[in-house]
């Protein structure tokens, strides 16, 4: 990971993980109108710098797999489920870019031709080279795995240089900072530290994996403006996930 005093940005390409429930704002559930613009004009600048971005998106906001309304139901189908919500939110935004003048392609784990192209990984790499914001919706595709998971997993197919995870908390800490106000941030962590003290940063097999091929993690506040950019030219903002 490069310093932040140079020219350009310190990423040619990048994944950014953003959660579903941060598409929905103060509300309870959905999608807010402001938020979703708000997002889109901070991707808007962030592309403004000539990175390429992959998007992976969570589906939270509308239904989750593991939530409570989920819990009579087949985790399978429940899954798959939160799959689908994951599509409704890529295509939200794939809109709200385009209403910016971005060039975007949503592509799915589950093939649905007639809403978006299907995931192959050859041809996103090829979509991010001609400058195109790519939005890589319904998780893995399979049941049982997160949408962090997939962020990772995608991270590492396209040749990601970093997995930028954008939430509701500046960074990283001890314990949850919105119950203990007293929780220490924590800047730079190992993977192995995170595993180790169950970190809740993104699940488990998200952190093996991005650990396995030394992909570097940064944790960032997204409700900052401008914040996505700092990221992007090297600022050192949020928390790190490093060897």
């Amino acid at each position: 990971m490069q310093e932040g005093n140079q020219a350009g940005p310190a990423f040619g390409r990048v994944l950014l993980k953003i959660s579903g429930e941060a598409l929905m704002g103060e509300e309870s559930f959905g999608i807010k109108p402001e938020v979703l613009s708000y997002v889109a004009h901070e991707l808007q600048v962030a592309h403004e710098l000539g990175v390429q971005i992959g998007v992976v998106l969570g589906g939270g906001n509308i239904f989750r797999g593991v939530s409570k309304s989920a819990q009579s139901m087949d985790r399978v189908q429940a899954d798959y489920m939160g799959m689908l919500a994951t599509v409704m939110n890529s295509l939200a935004l794939q809109d709200a870019l385009e209403q910016k003048g971005i060039s975007v392609r949503v592509m799915t784990a589950v093939q649905m031709p007639q809403v978006a192209e299907p995931y192959i990984r050859r041809r996103a790499v090829r979509h991010l080279e001609k400058g195109r914001v790519v939005i890589m919706a319904a998780g893995t595709g399979n049941p049982y795995f997160s949408t962090d998971t997939a962020a990772a997993l995608r991270a590492e197919e396209i040749g990601a240089e970093v997995l930028l995870k954008a939430t509701k908390v500046d960074g990283i800490y001890e314990s949850d900072p919105v119950k203990d106000p007293n929780a220490n941030k924590l800047e730079a962590l190992t993977y192995d530290e995170v595993l180790l003290r169950k970190l809740r940063v993104m699940d488990l097999t998200a952190i093996s994996l991005a650990g396995e091929n030394q992909l570097p993690i940064v944790v960032f506040d997204l409700r900052k403006p401008g914040n996505i950019k700092r990221v992007l030219m090297g600022e050192p903002i949020g928390s790190r996930v490093e060897v």
